[in-house]
Formats: structure tokens, sequence, C-alpha cells
């Protein structure tokens, strides 16, 4: 098992003005993709904050108010996104297959990517065993593979939470890329034990309605503003070089009505420049720089 050692290793500094410099397909520079969270929780654990105080067993509200997201707050979503013609990459918890599968069914038939997410948003990696772990991530890949016909290829860990092992166990279990390192703008090779994986940019702080809303307490228009802002910045700076802008949607957030309106502003600005930009998902980014030539970014 890995331990923690306060000589970190896992990748090295680098300096994005001092990187070999690559495009995305057809001569891009900008990689753009949106997550979509659907998760599952189980009634009595604690799903997390809400808007209004601290929660307390049976934390009924925070239950109620995540499972308006898969009953309502989704499909908002999903008929914007099909509106716009954008894909989705969705963040899966397994026991959303038993809880209501019928939520993946449409993004299923437009062949969006399926990305692992634990098995419940109810339990943290960080508070499991080694052994535990492994036979979380052992269940999550074996479910996803019998319901999609395909492994998942990306993983986020529920909470973005890591075990100092669970670099190493995401490659025993076939992942190709992980997005629970966010440190870049650009996809890194990050160093496990049993081979390097990459790091795909995943906007764990800031352009994530969660910790937006929640923890930041950005109005509706604050964090549209921080969403057309970033991708009119990062569009500019890949003039540069290449770049991922990654936004972070959950549906019992953005899945609210009046929220819904200000998406649409974003994705109507966004899909303006489509000319200029790769509207993408993770797993072809990751496939995209695991093809690059040797040296173009560089191995840990």
């Amino acid at each position: 098992m890995t331990k923690f050692d306060p000589k970190f290793d896992r990748y090295p500094y680098s300096p994005i003005p001092q990187r070999p410099v690559y495009d995305w397909p057809d001569g891009k520079r900008l990689a753009v993709y949106f997550a979509l969270n659907i998760e599952a929780f189980e009634f009595g654990r604690n799903p997390g904050n809400d808007f209004t105080s601290m929660p307390s067993a049976p934390f009924h509200r925070g239950y109620a108010y995540r499972d308006y997201g898969n009953r309502v707050g989704l499909w908002r979503i999903q008929r914007l996104f099909a509106e716009f013609d954008i894909p989705l990459s969705i963040i899966v918890n397994a026991s959303v297959y038993d809880a209501c599968p019928e939520v993946l069914e449409p993004f299923r038939a437009r062949g969006d990517e399926i990305i692992g997410h634990g098995r419940t948003n109810s339990e943290r990696q960080i508070d499991m065993t080694g052994d535990e772990e492994a036979e979380m991530l052992r269940q999550v890949v074996a479910r996803i593979t019998a319901e999609e016909g395909k492994a998942p290829r990306g993983w986020l860990g529920p909470f973005i939470s890591q075990s100092a092992q669970t670099p190493e166990l995401l490659k025993r279990n076939g992942f190709d890329y992980m997005l629970d390192w966010f440190y870049d703008d650009q996809p890194t090779w990050f160093r496990t034990d049993e081979g390097p994986i990459l790091a795909v940019p995943y906007p764990s702080m800031e352009l994530n309605d969660l910790p937006a809303y929640v923890n930041r307490k950005a109005s509706d228009g604050d964090f549209t503003t921080m969403l057309m802002d970033c991708f009119d910045e990062q569009l500019d700076e890949s003039a540069l070089y290449p770049q991922v802008y990654a936004a972070s949607l959950h549906t019992f957030l953005t899945g609210q009505p009046h929220r819904i309106r200000q998406l649409r502003r974003v994705l109507a600005h966004i899909a303006a420049q489509r000319d200029r930009i790769w509207l993408t998902t993770p797993g072809q980014i990751a496939s995209h720089v695991a093809a690059l030539p040797d040296g173009i970014v560089a191995l840990p």
C-alpha cells in the first residue's frame, strides 16, 4: 500500500509557457467539456450540506433536495444540452442503476461518456480501508461494464476524495484517467506504482456549481459570469498553448428552473464559438493526449 509521503513526487513542476505546444483535433486549441454529476444517496446517511444550516439525522432535507435532481432537474439539463447539440460527460454513482436507471437512458442514446463515481455519494474513499476501497472499485467497474457494455475509462471519487493508494487502484482496475487532481489547464501524466495515469483537468473548486453556490454563496448571475468569462479568457489564451475548459454541474442545483435560464445563456455563448473549439469529453481528451508523440506531454 502506498504511504503518505511529505516528499510528494506524483508529478513534477512544469510551467505551462515552457512546455511543447500541440493542437487538439482540426488544429483547435481549446477543448471544452461539461460534466454532469448524476448521484444517488442512502436515506439516513449524510448527503452533504445545503443552503440553510448544518444537516442532522435523518438528513431528510438534504436527501429530498438531491432527489429532486434525478426526478426533475436532470431532465431540464438533458433537454438543454440536446437543444445545443453539446456532449455531456456523465459522472455516475453505480447505485443510480438501482435507484433510478431511467435517468441514464437519454445520455446513453446520445453516446455521452459514462465516468465512474463510486457506488454512492454517501461514502468517501478516504474513510475506507485498502481492501474496502479495492472492492468498491471492482464493484463499480463490474456494474458499469454490465450496464453499458464497456468499462469506464475515467474516474472521479465521490466528494473528490482519494486515499493514498487510489491512483494505483485505478490503474489496476483499468482506468486511463482520473479527474480528482485539478492542478493544471492541460492533461498531465501522474505517477503511480502501476505506471502513469492521466490527470485530466476537472473544475473541482472553481467552475463547479456545488462549491460555488453552497460553499462560496455565489449568486446565479455570479456563476454565469464565471463560466462565460473563464471561457472567453481561455479561448484567447489558447492562441499560446492548448487548454481544457471544463464545467461541472449537479442535477439538483443547475437543474432548478431559474438556473436553466442562466445555463441557456452560457451554452449559447459557447456554441457561438463552435468553429473555434473542440466540444468533447474527458475520455476523448485522454485518448488524444495518449496518442501524441513521446515527449510532448512529459511522463513523471
